[in-house]
């Protein structure tokens, strides 16, 4: 194993370790996560930042058992700000904040490849600033069943004035999250709005959607999964990296991409370094979801 070495990301100094070991059964390697989450930072740090943040950590690689760290880790740097977020019985606990580069490239030598976020900020954990629709494809579908069902989905959104911005999972799975940065909204009010859109999908793509959460539901079909709204819920964050057997990413994409992969033109495959040429010849695709105001339809009485 290389020599641990300190660097200095922004004024901060960072000790890394184990660089030249491979965490991706590919062989991508550690040297090759902090790179990543060094080059990534400007991009992903605003849609980390302020909130709790929920490390999915691969020590030993992907091809491990990993696990996830809600607690901040008491060997943090002291420039590591926490937040409190939800906790176990016992009450709130202390969730890591990504506030800067520095952060980031600590996070990769925590090997924590899996950065997950929920949809509130932390000074204001009641109220979520988007709304997220995870499209979960059960056996024998795939992201091109999950792009037919958001192409829908952008359809019912419109006629209540709503837009959303998609992004793979980078697994198996779409996500669509529609910005709201309004006061006035709810978790509930969310995953009540996200479980009638995914319905409404259900009687439009009989035998194709399901909103109900028992996997035998799920053959053949795409889950709506709106519960990913509730209030102790986190999502994989916008250009985090995922525990696959390769290094792909969770990347945001243009309905145009979504529309040509639910033609089975695209397969929305994304790696970090296709990830990294993205941002630089199209910026952050992502962007409005922390700008646009947008509010959810008043239900009937």
């Amino acid at each position: 194993m290389a020599a641990p070495i300190e660097v200095d990301v922004g004024g901060r100094t960072v000790r890394l370790t184990n660089l030249d070991k491979s965490l991706y059964p590919s062989g991508f390697t550690k040297a090759e996560i902090v790179d990543y989450h060094a080059r990534i930072a400007p991009t992903i740090v605003p849609h980390l930042a302020g909130r709790c943040i929920t490390f999915r950590r691969y020590p030993d690689g992907t091809d491990s058992d990993g696990f996830f760290e809600k607690r901040c880790p008491r060997h943090r740097p002291e420039w590591v700000q926490v937040a409190l977020g939800p906790g176990d019985r016992g009450g709130g606990i202390e969730y890591c904040r990504i506030e800067e580069p520095a952060a980031m490239v600590w996070a990769a030598n925590l090997a924590a490849l899996e950065l997950h976020a929920p949809m509130a900020l932390a000074a204001d954990l009641d109220t979520p600033q988007a709304l997220v629709f995870d499209f979960d494809p059960g056996p024998d579908t795939s992201v091109v069943e999950c792009c037919e069902v958001a192409m829908s989905v952008r359809e019912v959104l419109e006629a209540v004035n709503l837009n959303g911005w998609c992004k793979t999972s980078g697994s198996k799975g779409l996500q669509m999250y529609v910005p709201l940065n309004s006061s006035g909204a709810t978790h509930a009010a969310c995953a009540d709005f996200a479980l009638a859109v995914g319905q409404v999908m259900e009687r439009q793509m009989p035998g194709r959607v399901t909103t109900v959460m028992a996997k035998a539901e799920r053959p053949g079909k795409i889950f709506v999964d709106w519960s990913q709204n509730a209030f102790h819920k986190t999502t994989i964050a916008p250009y985090s990296l995922r525990a696959r057997s390769t290094p792909t990413v969770s990347t945001p994409v243009t309905w145009d991409e979504v529309d040509d992969c639910a033609a089975g033109r695209d397969e929305l495959r994304f790696e970090a370094q296709d990830v990294l040429d993205r941002v630089a010849d199209v910026g952050d695709l992502f962007a409005p979801v922390l700008t646009l105001e947008q509010y959810l339809p008043t239900p009937k009485a």
